[in-house]
């Protein structure tokens, strides 16, 4: 009887404890939303403007884990995309957004604009490691965007 009153006790303890913590978090609106994919938790990248002749900026530092979100937008000066099969290897890819059509794909090996256009992707950093994404043919340093992820 001393066990399961004892017991009892440590629950009915355990359970004042959690709903004082749980009162505690409602009450505090900087509280940041819990999951990873929650809007406070996202970061904006810079937007990448694909154009002819024109540099793609950069570089990124990204956080492993951290959930990143950038905008790419073709001004349709030519068709151009960017490869970086191993940086999209080094992520995972959340979501594809084009003129508001939301895609969830496996993965990624390149993307490419036959015209003006912007696309978003929504991704996770997960491999630390150098990479880059770069305009398929082109030579200048310029044409080439360096990500580290830490």
């Amino acid at each position: 009887m001393r066990i399961f009153s004892a017991f009892l006790l440590s629950a009915c303890l355990a359970l004042g404890a959690g709903m004082a913590l749980a009162e505690t978090a409602a009450e505090d609106d900087d509280a940041p939303l819990a999951g990873l994919l929650a809007g406070p938790n996202k970061t904006a990248l810079p937007e990448v403007i694909l154009s002819v002749g024109e540099p793609l900026g950069g570089p990124w530092k990204l956080r492993s884990g951290g959930y990143y979100e950038v905008e790419i937008t073709a001004d349709g000066s030519g068709e151009l995309g960017l490869a970086g099969a191993d940086f999209f290897r080094a992520i995972w890819v959340d979501e594809v957004v084009i003129r508001g059509l939301e895609m969830r794909p496996m993965g990624l090996h390149s993307i490419e604009f036959d015209r003006a256009g912007t696309m978003e992707i929504g991704f996770v950093a997960i491999k630390p490691g150098r990479y880059s994404l770069e305009i398929p043919g082109a030579t200048g340093a310029s044409q080439r965007l360096e990500i580290e992820i830490d």
